[in-house]
């Protein structure tokens, strides 16, 4: 129970700290363009597996891995399935709505859903957030799920010792406060007040 109640407030941590903005809406109706060494479609089921070297992109969306399974409903969601080359990570990146943010993630393999616009990060798993080309947040877990539509993060550390990077099973995040920029600004110099000079006539001096 105290392992389910800290990843629910980590969840709220981490979507409070990030702000409003979700993840680039356009991605869900851009064209899936992928380069892989071999290709293996299967018209009737709608899979294509890609091997070998893959980079797929989906408007801001950029995956790489050594393996990518894809699926497509008859309602035209995209489904797919991102496996790493032994010893190495897969690779994931998008671009948050409406400011200049990027989500980025890297796991053994990666589960992305079209549908519930949805992507795990299992084995292994980095979270990263950029504004431009800062690092603002990090974390590491066994299991990170990323849900695009509420913009909320689920870190899982998972049973202690099942990789490595989580030792003990715990989870670690470093979360930048927003607004740091603007509580660091140097204070504006004040301005003397004016002083009054006296005059020895009612209507003020002569000019």
């Amino acid at each position: 129970m105290k392992h389910i109640s800290c990843l629910c407030l980590l969840s709220l941590v981490f979507a409070l700290s990030t702000g409003v903005a979700q993840a680039e809406k356009a991605d869900r109706s851009k064209p899936m363009n992928v380069e892989a060494d071999n290709l293996r479609y299967d018209d009737l089921k709608q899979t294509s597996v890609f091997t070998g070297r893959v980079v797929l992109t989906k408007g801001t969306i950029i995956i790489r891995g050594a393996r990518v399974d894809v699926r497509q409903d008859s309602e035209g969601y995209q489904f797919g399935v991102v496996t790493a080359e032994p010893g190495k990570l897969a690779f994931y990146r998008q671009k948050r709505e409406g400011v200049d943010e990027y989500i980025e993630g890297e796991a053994q393999t990666i589960e992305y859903d079209g549908k519930a616009d949805r992507v795990k990060f299992i084995g292994r798993a980095e979270m990263r957030r950029f504004r431009g080309a800062t690092l603002n947040d990090e974390m590491t877990g066994t299991l990170i799920t990323y849900d695009n539509t509420t913009d909320v993060f689920a870190v899982d550390g998972g049973p202690a010792g099942t990789a490595p990077g989580t030792p003990g099973g715990r989870i670690r995040a470093v979360l930048a406060p927003r607004g740091a920029a603007s509580a660091s600004a140097p204070a504006r110099p004040q301005v003397p007040a004016a002083q009054l000079r006296p005059s020895t006539n009612l209507g003020g001096d002569k000019q």
